[in-house]
């Protein structure tokens, strides 16, 4: 396991609506993860269809762009969500896992770029959803000395 994968695995546990979707780790490296959400019958948005809900897939590629983010950022920093654009390319089939894959594209002082895509297992190349983001660097070591300026 490589210490990408570690960190996210040890955060993972502590992140409520990442267990409550039974979210696991399937891979993690720098600036970028892989997340599996298994098909749960709580996340059903249309009980006719058993498709589901629009609000987990955005759940789903938040996390994983987000956690990309902060793994793209050498030693400790947390990335709060600017902006995110989900561009839904059909419904997920109901019963199967969703894999989130997310990666940071580019990488500034300020800002991290992500783009993700979700499918199911096996099947990347007919995607569910495709997502770009946006998320503020905020190093550990530039938060300590803002809070120093202004002491």
């Amino acid at each position: 396991m490589n210490k990408y994968r570690q960190m996210i695995e040890e955060l993972f546990p502590h992140i409520r609506h990442c267990m409550v979707l039974g979210m696991t780790v399937e891979d993690a490296d720098f600036g970028l993860l892989v997340l599996r959400m298994p098909y749960l019958k709580e996340m059903v948005g249309d009980p006719k269809s058993g498709v589901v809900h629009g609000g987990t897939l955005t759940t789903l590629m938040d996390s994983a762009c987000g956690f990309a983010a902060m793994l793209g950022v050498e030693g400790q920093a947390i990335c709060p969500t600017l902006d995110l654009r989900i561009d839904y390319m059909g419904a997920a089939t109901p019963g199967l896992d969703i894999i989130g894959a997310a990666e940071v594209y580019r990488d500034t002082n300020e800002l991290l770029f992500c783009r993700g895509i979700a499918y199911h297992p096996g099947e990347e190349e007919r995607p569910i959803a495709h997502t770009s983001a946006t998320f503020m660097r905020a190093d550990y070591k530039h938060l300590e000395a803002a809070g120093e300026a202004k002491s």
